[in-house]
């Protein structure tokens, strides 16, 4: 039996596309593969092997479910929570003290009993030293304000003002933690025209 094709940054394209411009969104809940860390993710090693690892896995799930004549998908771009514990204002010069969640979301065809004996097969067969900390879970976003970034990570704090000043104007205040989607891959990509949609949870002010 062949696998259906579907393209999840077609149809979901309202969450996967932005401009300059801010707006909100509606998010829902949605299955991710995803890694915890710390560290600044320009030098710690465990960001890279965290990479290195829910890249492979999305990857080997694809192949496992693709053969099972479920669907054939594209793998989704990396997508990145970041916080920083008792902190009110981000630090871009020193990210020792940087928290992170990288993810990759997945359809709902890959659920424990794809994930697990996949994640067992590929630990066999590669050494990847972030693959045991990969868990499969559920992300609730909710309503969110989101804008294009175009350019080197380490600009963005413009960005992000104006993104602020977007979720005060619309009478909301910023909830949960700073998630970036990373649209461009930087190993292709020139850092001027590197693509980030940066998203903030949102909550009514009260």
């Amino acid at each position: 039996m062949q696998a259906s094709k579907v393209d999840h940054l077609r149809t979901m394209h309202h969450l996967y596309e932005a401009d300059d411009r801010p707006s909100l969104v509606e998010v829902p809940p949605m299955r991710f593969l995803m890694v915890d860390g710390h560290g600044d993710p320009n030098h710690a090693a465990t960001f890279r092997e965290a990479v290195e690892a829910v890249f492979a896995l999305s990857y080997a799930i694809k192949h496992r479910v693709r053969s099972q004549g479920a669907i054939d998908y594209r793998v989704m771009p990396l997508e990145g929570l970041w916080w920083i514990p008792d902190a009110r204002v981000w630090d871009f010069a020193d990210k020792s003290d940087w928290d992170w969640t990288l993810m990759i979301m997945q359809p709902e065809a890959v659920c424990a009993e794809v994930f697990e004996p996949v994640r067992e097969g590929l630990a066999r067969r590669r050494k990847l030293p972030a693959l045991d900390r990969v868990h499969l879970g559920s992300f609730d976003e909710g309503l969110s304000a989101q804008i294009l970034h175009l350019g080197p990570w380490a600009d963005e704090r413009p960005t992000l003002e104006r993104l602020y000043a977007f979720v005060r104007e619309q009478g909301f205040l910023p909830t949960g933690k700073h998630h970036e989607i990373y649209l461009s891959d930087p190993m292709r990509t020139s850092p001027e025209r590197l693509r980030t949609i940066v998203r903030q949870p949102v909550s009514p002010r009260s």
